[in-house]
């Protein structure tokens, strides 16, 4: 089973190439998170998201990932999944956002990310506005960057880690969630 995990990590190492660097994040920390309003997916349910609400219970950590299914990004959703006992002490709400539509993140929200976090729809002006597209040769892809925002109560960014490879993401906001006051 390890072994089928790093072989399987090693090989979404190869294709970070086929996307090109990844774009550093425009937000930084201290400032403002942008409004967000989307259509999302828990345990293949439809719901709608809005961050100013979702930040009345606590933080909220949104990581933005390329395209649901796919190695990396089904490694992510695994390992969020497993965390999402220690985001929920922390008093943290996960989730995920991609440029798939709404089908296929209502699959993805019970086959990968396990019931356990929601995932919803990055439109192009969210993706615009988290400054998170993932650009090849200077040109849009049509998919996101793989970036993780930690955004505290007060709707301001205390965390960005962009990398498109997926292995620290959850380390660092869950280090980051745990650090705020509460």
């Amino acid at each position: 089973m390890i072994r089928a995990t790093l072989l399987a990590a090693a090989a979404a190492l190869l294709l970070v190439p086929a996307f090109g660097a990844p774009a550093s994040a425009a937000l930084r920390s201290g400032a403002q998170a942008p409004a967000l309003r989307t259509q999302g997916a828990l345990a293949g349910r439809t719901f709608t998201f809005d961050l100013q609400q979702a930040l009345r219970r606590g933080p909220v950590v949104l990581y933005f990932f390329p395209k649901a299914f796919t190695q990396g990004c089904t490694l992510e959703a695994h390992a969020f999944a497993e965390a999402m006992p220690d985001f929920r002490a922390a008093g943290a709400q996960v989730v995920g956002l991609s440029a798939d539509n709404l089908s296929t993140l209502r699959r993805f929200s019970t086959e990968e990310c396990r019931d356990a976090f929601p995932v919803a729809v990055a439109s192009p002006a969210a993706v615009r506005a988290f400054d998170v597209a993932l650009q090849r040769e200077g040109q849009a892809t049509g998919v996101s960057d793989r970036t993780s925002y930690v955004i505290g109560q007060d709707g301001r960014v205390v965390m960005v880690h962009s990398d498109l490879d997926w292995r620290e993401h959850v380390r660092r906001t869950l280090a980051a969630v745990q650090a705020l006051d509460r």
